[in-house]
């Protein structure tokens, strides 16, 4: 069974106070304004006095019919089906990650229906099969960046059918582009053996069939024997920084084994 409709994990059905949400004005009065809660279906009033932390001359110069904003929810009064929210408590850090993120979770959307086109699932049937695990493990849009680099592998291992796990790769390949970041580093590699120098090739060989990381490129270099530079790129400082430092032990464990020595430096 095919579906159109819009799958998504399902959110908890009000915010709590801390959290930001993204919201659009519908009423600004002279108090105030009124906003709808797109994340949630839900009204808040988000009150002059936490509009601007200036004086307020004229209220729409901050706030206007039909702006979308990024918010700080104060309280909630369920019983009420009342939200408090703030404007002026909200960073210019928070408001652009949160704009980010709401971006992230409409594209996972959008990639969860192609998903379902794929397979030919019902959204229902992605949901419970898929999403909701990807979704608790890394993160609905984190987990196809985790397919793009990792492959199917990445979501079999935690129980999503390989059927699905190889649509959510496909459709992750096709659609999304994941930034890489750089680290390098030096190894200083001695070898005294006639064949010191095939030692040396052959270690920087092994070490790149051995590691093989996925979604990650790995490039050797001759900086000015014996310096030789390792060069990782990868989705994240993290992951690149433990590739960097397993390809430099396992370069220097086999030059180290046929009889020569090395050490090794993070480059800045």
């Amino acid at each position: 069974m095919r579906t159109n409709g819009i799958m998504a994990v399902k959110k908890q059905e009000w915010p709590e106070p801390g959290d930001l949400v993204l919201a659009t004005v519908e009423t600004v009065t002279s108090f105030g304004a009124y906003v709808k809660l797109d994340e949630y279906d839900k009204k808040g009033l988000l009150h002059i006095s936490e509009i601007s932390s200036s004086w307020i001359r004229n209220i729409r110069d901050f706030v206007r019919e039909g702006q979308k904003t990024v918010l700080k929810v104060l309280r909630v009064d369920v019983e009420k089906e009342h939200v408090d929210l703030s404007l002026r408590r909200v960073t210019k850090r928070e408001r652009i990650e949160k704009v980010m993120s709401w971006k992230k979770e409409r594209k996972a959307e959008a990639l969860l229906r192609s998903v379902a086109e794929k397979t030919g699932l019902s959204a229902e049937e992605i949901n419970e099969k898929a999403a909701s695990l990807v979704e608790k493990e890394y993160g609905l849009y984190e987990g196809f960046e985790k397919a793009v680099n990792e492959g199917a592998e990445a979501l079999t291992k935690i129980g999503v059918p390989e059927e699905i796990a190889k649509a959510f790769a496909e459709v992750a390949t096709e659609r999304i582009h994941v930034p890489l970041v750089k680290v390098k580093g030096i190894v200083e590699l001695r070898c005294m053996e006639p064949n010191g120098v095939k030692i040396i090739r052959d270690a920087f060989a092994n070490a790149k069939k051995t590691e093989k990381p996925k979604g990650a490129k790995l490039r050797f270099y001759v900086v000015a024997a014996p310096k030789y530079c390792i060069e990782v790129m990868a989705d994240s400082y993290k992951r690149a920084e433990e590739i960097l430092q397993k390809t430099a032990e396992n370069v220097i464990s086999n030059v180290d084994k046929a009889g020569g020595q090395g050490t090794f430096r993070r480059e800045k």
